[in-house]
């Protein structure tokens, strides 16, 4: 399915431009079976299921007002931060985002991390481009307040966007905010996202997504 009038094209970041999630979803197991004595399968299946959403909410869907949901955070966002910034962009990222760039394309960040974590990974690492790169802070989350950041900035609607992204809330986020979704299947498959969302567009990666575009 052709994908035409995109002016504004929003990655996802882990799981989409970095290979994280297996790691994440390691540590989320460990430390849910630490803190609340989880199966560490479990735990890591639950992660990836809620995935799309910053941890500290991910932990009240998985365990809902557990006493220890805060120390259960502080463990898991220290833990991942070795993973974070040793990663390197995905091999297809670089030609893909710089082609989209080309053709007048706005191309933007859309992360659940914390802005200066963002900041420091992009700053580091020059082989990709960001026209805005756009983390986590004080009510202010991937979804509907980027959307919302990316309209006040460059005066694109929704309707003028596109959200590539690889898990389920993702998905959720975009279709919430009238905004169309393209899923990448790097964390789930084919099978997975047409289960819940018939029909979804989907790649297995992001140089597919350039012969989607019109």
């Amino acid at each position: 399915m052709q994908i035409s009038g995109v002016q504004a094209a929003l990655f996802d970041f882990d799981g989409t431009l970095i290979d994280t999630m297996d790691e994440y979803a390691t540590i989320a197991g460990e430390v849910l079976q630490r803190t609340y004595g989880m199966a560490r399968e479990q735990g890591s299946r639950l992660y990836l299921e809620t995935s799309g959403i910053p941890f500290f909410q991910q932990i009240e869907l998985i365990v809902p007002g557990g006493a220890r949901n805060s120390a259960a955070v502080e463990e898991f966002e220290q833990r991942k931060l070795e993973g974070f910034f040793s990663a390197t962009y995905l091999p297809d990222v670089p030609p893909a985002l710089a082609t989209l760039r080309e053709r007048g394309i706005k191309v933007i960040l859309s992360s659940n991390n914390y802005q200066d974590l963002v900041d420091r990974f992009v700053a580091d690492r020059a082989e990709v481009v960001f026209d805005l790169a756009l983390g986590c802070r004080d009510n202010f989350f991937k979804g509907r307040d980027h959307f919302n950041e990316v309209s006040r900035r460059y005066g694109i609607d929704p309707k003028g966007m596109l959200f590539v992204g690889d898990s389920f809330k993702d998905a959720e986020r975009a279709m919430e905010s009238g905004v169309r979704f393209v899923a990448i299947t790097r964390t789930f498959s084919v099978a997975d996202f047409q289960a819940r969302y018939p029909g979804l567009s989907t790649i297995r990666e992001l140089g597919e997504l350039l012969s989607l575009l019109e």
